[in-house]
């Protein structure tokens, strides 16, 4: 009838994927900022600081897509594994 208020095993585990790697919302926040400032920078007129960023962005993007990806693997989250 009422709500439960103790957390489930998937909200639990929902919360380890994050504590495992903090630096993604970190990188994600990063991408976006670059993407703002270039974008910032072109409407200014600025159009060489404006590509700089952007190639800055790709890196910034790069980074972060490696670490999601190579924290998958080191924890052997993999999704695409069939479960016997």
């Amino acid at each position: 009838m009422g709500s439960n208020s103790e957390p489930d095993f998937e909200d639990f585990l929902q919360e380890k994927k994050r504590v495992r790697n903090p630096y993604v919302p970190v990188g994600a926040l990063l991408t976006a900022g670059v993407l703002t400032a270039g974008l910032i920078s072109f409407r200014r007129g600025n159009s060489q600081l404006g590509q700089k960023l952007m190639r800055a962005r790709v890196v910034v993007q790069g980074a972060t897509v490696a670490l999601m990806v190579g924290t998958a693997y080191y924890y052997g989250d993999n999704p695409w594994q069939q479960t016997k």
